[in-house]
């Protein structure tokens, strides 16, 4: 096992159910030795109801835990309908804890930068996912009809899965009607494109400082 370079010892972390895969990878490789990794609901940015009400819920359960909180939410993962400057970092600060968010715009950012998916893309208008949105589409997108699906997914030319986890070969081997499912509902092709945890653990590490102040 690894042992990780920056102890999040004294830190609890505050994570989309997404992402879990993810972080619990790093756990396993001992990159990531957090008091408690709580997570929220997959998608919860499709109701912000929802995410207002549980992602404070999950903070408040953190800081019992640790006197500092990492979040690792996008930017825009929340954004309150009726006043839409009032953003993730706006309902965080509400709770009155020492938390930070990490620098990424959502989920795929976390996995790679703006530049690595340009790179990856090509001239392609590419639709990202992470192995979290294939694992709990029916959820995250359980509110949509055919309508919404023919409206959003259409201007792509493809999806591409940013997979630090193998799940998309492991998809393919055990339940390819699965994996065809989703492109059919989307009437996109699906790659993936291998990536590393690097930039997810780096994005972590860069916060310590600010939780440890």
């Amino acid at each position: 096992m690894t042992t990780a370079p920056h102890s999040f010892a004294g830190c609890s972390i505050v994570a989309c159910a997404t992402v879990r895969g993810e972080l619990e990878q790093l756990r396993q490789s001992g990159l990531l030795d957090a008091d408690r990794v709580l997570y929220a609901a997959p998608g919860l940015h499709e109701w912000p109801d929802r995410f207002e009400t549980q992602v404070p819920r999950r903070l408040q359960a953190a800081r019992e835990v640790s006197d500092r909180v990492l979040v690792a939410y996008g930017a825009r993962c929340y954004v309150d309908t009726a006043n839409p400057a009032r953003t993730t970092d706006a309902l965080i600060r509400e709770q009155g804890i020492n938390a930070a968010r990490i620098d990424a715009a959502n989920c795929m950012d976390m996995l790679a930068s703006k530049q690595e998916r340009e790179h990856i893309a090509g001239k392609d208008n590419v639709l990202w996912l992470t192995p979290g949105w294939l694992r709990y589409w029916d959820f995250i997108f359980k509110d949509w009809d055919v309508g919404k699906y023919n409206e959003m997914f259409p201007r792509y030319d493809k999806a591409v899965v940013l997979d630090a986890l193998g799940y998309v070969d492991e998809l393919m081997a055990e339940s390819p009607e699965r994996f065809l499912e989703i492109s059919d509902k989307m009437q996109l092709p699906i790659d993936s494109a291998p990536v590393s945890l690097e930039r997810l653990s780096r994005l972590l590490t860069a916060k310590l400082a600010a939780v440890m102040s």
